[in-house]
């Protein structure tokens, strides 16, 4: 998938290629636990790790790819700049700096503020050292996550880039179009994590008569209908199982189930959200 930067002119800049499947790492605390499920996603085809630095496994990821032996350039990187450290222009660029150490990686492909900076008069100098980095080719690419519509609306007042990515919760029960069209009215793409809504609803029952109906299991619908959808789709799991059954949802036909798919939508937000605030 092809991302890239839109300015105030409206032209296109650093456009980058995106894998549109990936490897969540979320929640990934316990020693070795984050590096073995890298391992584990690389050898089964993955080719996106999706990190953050409050997750505090950059270094596991940064680990795992080199020990995998797979060329860094083959491995897309995606992480995130903490909430409590986007405070000031200086401050991105301390712990971009941090995280490439961390990664022990020369660039980030994709840098993402991970959420709206709570002062918003630190909004518009965070985003200004987030373009100081994509210029200094650090990263490849910067986004942010979590942004609301009118998060996104309020950057076209202070970015000489607005953001390639906004990641945010999406799967068949929080569809989110009024969000979905307000990214892709800034030229991003819609990066959606927790596709299985942390695992809340792979039990509703109507995804398992749906999953019944197309022979597979309900996690591998919920995460293609986000794939169908065109989101960038990155599942978390540590599980080496359940890593691979979760790249093989990648080669199933849901589009007989579709409107069944979207009749899930429920306006269920399974985590933190964001994207309502101020």
């Amino acid at each position: 998938m092809r991302i890239s930067h839109t300015t105030p002119g409206g032209s296109e800049e650093y456009v980058h290629e995106i894998p549109q499947f990936g490897l969540g790492v979320f929640l990934m605390t316990d020693p070795g636990e984050c590096r073995k499920a890298v391992l584990a996603a690389l050898d089964a085809g993955y080719n996106h790790i999706d990190t953050a630095r409050v997750y505090t496994n950059e270094d596991e990821v940064g680990e795992a790819i080199k020990e995998s032996g797979v060329s860094r350039d083959s491995v897309f990187v995606t992480t995130k700049l903490r909430r409590t450290h986007a405070t000031g222009y200086d401050e991105v660029l301390e712990h971009c700096q941090k995280s490439l150490e961390l990664l022990d990686t020369d660039y980030i492909d994709l840098y993402l503020v991970h959420a709206p900076p709570e002062d918003p008069e630190h909004r518009a100098p965070v985003w200004k050292g987030m373009e100081y980095c994509l210029e200094q080719g650090w990263v490849k690419a910067i986004g942010v996550s979590n942004y609301g519509p009118a998060h996104l609306e309020s950057m076209r007042e202070y970015a000489s880039y607005l953001p390639s990515v906004n990641q945010v919760e999406f799967n068949p029960w929080l569809q989110r179009p009024h969000l979905v069209q307000a990214t892709k009215d800034v030229g991003a793409e819609v990066m959606a994590y927790s596709p299985l809504a942390r695992g809340h609803k792979v039990g509703d029952p109507k995804l398992v008569e749906i999953a019944e109906r197309l022979g597979c299991t309900p996690a591998q619908v919920a995460i293609k209908f986000c794939y169908d959808e065109g989101c960038i789709t990155i599942p978390k799991s540590s599980n080496p199982s359940r890593i691979v059954e979760n790249i093989k949802s990648l080669d199933i036909d849901i589009s007989s189930e579709m409107d069944s798919i979207k009749g899930l939508e429920c306006n269920y937000v399974s985590g933190w959200d964001p994207t309502t605030e101020p």
